[in-house]
């Protein structure tokens, strides 16, 4: 399956999936006018990638310095499927890098670490 590259705007992230490679990232701040419209097909890509993931090791990155409520619940969704994917025997590493003041965003990693514990979860304070 091809890359999904999508460039960061000023109210989406940056999306950076080099499924070749294993390798997932989002990067910037999400709060799109639409976030089912954004996430969707993001979504549906890779939960096709991950259909084909067998005892793969998938690396994710993940540095949103801010999101809203509607790109919580997408979010929530996306690691949803990685959770699925860990659990149908695949190893996904997700380091969670986040400013190491901001509270906010440090919660919302734990509660992923909480929800979605077949994700190996790394804090990463920058």
């Amino acid at each position: 399956m091809d890359a999904l590259l999508i460039a960061a705007t000023p109210t989406s992230p940056e999306v950076d999936f080099r499924f070749p490679e294993h390798t997932l990232s989002l990067k910037g701040e999400s709060y799109p006018e639409n976030a089912a419209a954004f996430y969707g097909p993001v979504i549906e890509r890779l939960r096709r990638y991950l259909e084909n993931c067998r005892e793969q090791t998938i690396t994710v990155h993940v540095s949103l310095a801010y999101f809203n409520s509607s790109s919580t619940k997408m979010l929530f969704a996306l690691f949803e499927a990685l959770n699925d994917a860990a659990l149908a025997g695949n190893e996904v590493l997700l380091n969670w890098y986040r400013d190491e003041e901001d509270d906010t965003i440090m919660e919302f990693g734990e509660e992923l670490r909480d929800d979605f514990a077949a994700l190996q979860f790394t804090d990463r304070p920058v």
